[in-house]
């Protein structure tokens, strides 16, 4: 991969992450109940469903998904469900009152929102197909195709990290302006919203 094209590449991965969708959600909904440093463990497992994803385009799985009607569906569904998922259990979050101890945050399981991160990216038919349809236009298929797609995978992870952490640490913020538990269940509640508001635009996709 030339310099050239890397650049291009490397501009068009901060347009989409910067793009908001269902991983920036994920990503603010992690910093605002867990603060940035445990919140971010949720970045990794997006960069997990990232790197897979990936993989199956350079596998050429990428191509079946694409075109094929019953498995882009059955991924769709199952995104949307864990999408409302996610949202259901947002709006059922119990708040603890923040008053004296602003600091204080519910501990979360590293391992449980890495696998929240992986779901919610790997559960996106559409990034994948979106993805099938631009990484080959960096590809030089004269040149060896696996280190253009590790290099592309590196600069696709490096750059949604720094994104996530800006997502992850904006919400992180704002858990300090919650001092009652009734204005942290409206913030509970605003990111249930929406959780389920992706899990509306998901299922109104449809194969390109």
């Amino acid at each position: 991969m030339s310099l050239e094209t890397w650049l291009a590449f490397f501009a068009a991965c901060w347009v989409i992450s910067l793009s908001p969708g269902a991983g920036a959600i994920a990503s603010m909904s992690s910093g605002l109940q867990y603060g940035f440093w445990r919140g971010y463990w949720n970045a990794l497992g997006l960069q997990l469903g990232l790197v897979v994803q990936i993989a199956i385009i350079a596998a050429g799985l990428g191509a079946v998904l694409a075109t094929s009607a019953l498995a882009f569906t059955l991924v769709k569904w199952f995104g949307v469900a864990y999408l409302v998922y996610l949202g259901v259990k947002q709006w059922r979050a119990l708040p603890g009152d923040l008053s004296e101890s602003p600091t204080i945050r519910p501990i979360g399981k590293p391992t449980t929102l890495v696998t929240r991160g992986f779901l919610v990216n790997i559960s996106n038919p559409k990034a994948l197909v979106f993805m099938l349809a631009i990484l080959p236009q960096f590809i030089d298929i004269q040149l060896a195709l696996l280190p253009q797609y590790l290099t592309i995978g590196a600069t696709m992870v490096c750059v949604d990290l720094i994104v996530m952490a800006g997502y992850t640490g904006l919400a992180s913020k704002v858990l300090r302006l919650l001092r009652t538990p009734r204005q942290q269940r409206r913030m509970n509640r605003t990111f249930a919203g929406l959780f389920v508001s992706a899990a509306a635009f998901l299922a109104t996709l449809h194969r390109a």
